[in-house]
């Protein structure tokens, strides 16, 4: 049982709240009542130095800028021309640390990047990338890059009725042509950030229009127009997470939040910009905290 965890009290924790829910008892959660939720970006896989779909889309960016040289003056494009991902990660890093003149560039040139093109095309490209794509220092495919402890609890949770949402700032139709092979969960329960969609001669099509970025507070409005519940486990590893940490811990039945810290330099990376006041939070609020170094046996998955 989570061999993939070393004894302690974090992996402790988590074995007693699922015995203790699925036992009969005070404690006993229906299983419909079982849902489990996980941020994707730094809790299921890899995000520094950059976010995987950073990655994905500054080699859209390079396609862009290299067809349209005039997008070279800007950025992102000038970045993306670079191959220069720090400057795409940093936009983002400072969007959490409440600076978000960065962002709003790298967002006007998300937007159009895979704009007007069939979901099936956006599904094939995606693919396309995990099947060639290595992470830039780990030196291993992206596809390798999710965590095998946290993939071994969404085993875990599942195997115990309970079932598993993906809820991630990152992009629904990014995330959604790999989740099923990498982690077990199929594309219907992959909860992101979305572009709208229109329908047109048969197929369905991508706009430039934004639809929701799937962060923060917007976190819990979204597992509640999907599942209409409430989960009773949630996990992730940063401020844009605390929201949803906190959704489930309000429930009114015994519940679990799970905040991932990366601290393990030698084997991933350490840091914690962008998380110093879910830390705070975990301290205060009862969250359980799972470090990298010291409760991870293994990191990622073979």
């Amino acid at each position: 049982m989570l061999e993939s965890w070393n004894d302690g009290p974090t992996k402790s924790a988590i074995v007693d709240f699922v015995e203790r829910v699925t036992s009969d008892g005070p404690d006993f959660i229906e299983p419909a009542a079982r849902i489990a939720v996980f941020d994707n970006d730094g809790t299921l896989w890899c995000e520094k130095p950059a976010y995987i779909q950073l990655d994905f889309l500054v080699r859209r960016f390079a396609e862009q800028a290299a067809a349209e040289p005039a997008l070279r003056t800007r950025q992102p494009y000038a970045a993306a021309a670079e191959g220069d991902l720090a400057w795409v990660g940093n936009a983002v890093a400072k969007h959490y640390q409440g600076e978000d003149s960065d962002l709003k560039l790298l967002a006007a040139a998300v937007v159009s990047a895979h704009a007007e093109i069939s979901v099936d095309e956006h599904a094939r490209r995606v693919k396309a990338f995990f099947a060639e794509a290595t992470h830039p220092t780990l030196g291993r495919p992206y596809a390798l890059c999710g965590y095998a402890p946290m993939v071994e609890l969404i085993g875990h949770l599942e195997a115990n009725g309970f079932v598993t949402y993906i809820v991630s700032g990152g992009g629904r139709d990014f995330m959604r042509p790999i989740t099923g092979s990498l982690y077990g969960i199929p594309p219907e329960r992959v909860i992101g950030s979305s572009m709208g969609l229109v329908f047109c001669d048969g197929d369905l099509f991508t706009t430039a229009q934004p639809e929701f970025l799937d962060d923060g507070p917007v976190k819990p409005t979204r597992i509640w127009a999907r599942t209409g519940r409430r989960p009773v486990f949630a996990a992730g590893n940063s401020n844009g997470d605390i929201a949803m940490l906190q959704y489930a811990r309000g429930a009114d039945t015994p519940s679990f939040a799970l905040l991932v810290r990366h601290d393990d330099p030698v084997r991933e990376f350490g840091y914690t910009a962008g998380a110093e006041q879910a830390l705070e939070l975990a301290a205060t609020q009862g969250w359980a905290v799972a470090s990298i170094k010291d409760d991870w046996v293994s990191v990622f998955v073979e």
